[in-house]
């Protein structure tokens, strides 16, 4: 009977790298997809526009300026502390329905078109003067 168990080494192409090398592409494809994935869970700075909701800024001309939008992305972090998800943030002559979790502005009214209007699938509003 034997006592040894010989294992063959497995037949490894080669790739024209050394090892060292494809280790270090390799780390740095890891990173750079972690970076990726990371970046799409965490919060974007500040505030972006839907597509919807700039074409409802253009065609009834609200404007907000860099004052307001301080005001806005202020709204939006006191909202996401409390907890909210979808806000209504009443800004100047601008209604303006948030996405929080997103940071999206979604939509957007101004004064005019607010009336008689009814604001569904919204958890909190925020209301300046």
């Amino acid at each position: 009977m034997l006592d040894t168990v010989f294992f063959p080494n497995p037949v490894q192409v080669p790739t024209g790298r050394t090892p060292t090398q494809s280790k270090q592409q390799a780390g740095a494809a890891a990173a750079g997809s972690f970076a990726k994935v990371l970046d799409g869970k965490l919060p974007a700075p500040g505030i972006t526009f839907s597509h919807h909701a700039q074409e409802r800024l253009r065609e009834r001309g609200i404007s907000l300026d860099q004052a307001e939008m301080k005001k806005l992305e202020g709204a939006v972090e006191d909202v996401a502390r409390k907890g909210g998800r979808e806000s209504l943030v009443l800004l100047g002559d601008a209604a303006l329905v948030v996405s929080v979790k997103n940071r999206t502005v979604v939509t957007a009214l101004d004064r005019n078109s607010m009336q008689g209007n009814v604001f569904t699938n919204i958890d909190s509003a925020v209301l300046f003067e």
